[in-house]
């Protein structure tokens, strides 16, 4: 039988309530306080990112405070810059692209509820989010469960993507929306 988190894992609906999930997220918030409150640019503070954060780059840079559910199904690339203030719902892979940059607020959700209130009573599931390498991620922009994001896009501050953005797109809005390309393409 799988676990809850196997479960969240795989997207299957899971009971995020259990004894099991709460006792995970306990332990990962209490990576998170160490982390928020560690002078920053420090080998311990760096050290602590490792363990929260074991499936990305040594080489990532953020600045505190940061707050996600679980850590370990966040795989950030090489050199990735990640600004205050971000959150990372990652019951679900998320994967930030080298080189990629948050700016202040950024907001990334995996989770889903059912709009049956009595359902979400019982569960949730999640999707996977991918951000390409190279983006820019304007300040305050919130990324939705199974959203893509292409390489080298530019999403602008205060956006909300609700759908997949293809490569070399800057995109804007609530829903956002691709207004042109970068880069040169057409």
């Amino acid at each position: 039988m799988k676990t809850q988190k196997q479960r969240m894992f795989d997207g299957e609906p899971y009971d995020a309530h259990s004894k099991e999930m709460v006792d995970i997220r306990r332990q990962t918030k209490k990576l998170l306080h160490r982390l928020n409150v560690t002078e920053y640019y420090s080998e311990n503070s760096q050290a602590i990112l490792n363990e929260l954060c074991p499936n990305s780059a040594k080489n990532i840079h953020f600045e505190p405070p940061f707050h996600c559910d679980y850590g370990d199904h966040i795989y950030a690339g090489d050199k990735v810059f990640i600004n205050f203030g971000a959150v990372i719902l990652d019951g679900a892979k998320v994967t930030i692209g080298a080189r990629t940059m948050l700016a202040p607020g950024v907001h990334i959700y995996t989770a889903q509820h059912p709009l049956d209130a009595d359902e979400r009573d019982k569960w949730e599931d999640c999707k996977p989010v991918t951000i390409g390498e190279r983006c820019w991620i304007g300040g305050h922009v919130t990324i939705c469960p199974g959203v893509t994001i292409g390489d080298r896009c530019v999403i602008g501050a205060g956006s909300v993507v609700t759908r997949d953005i293809p490569a070399d797109s800057l995109a804007v809005g609530n829903p956002a929306r691709v207004i042109r390309k970068l880069n040169g393409t057409k």
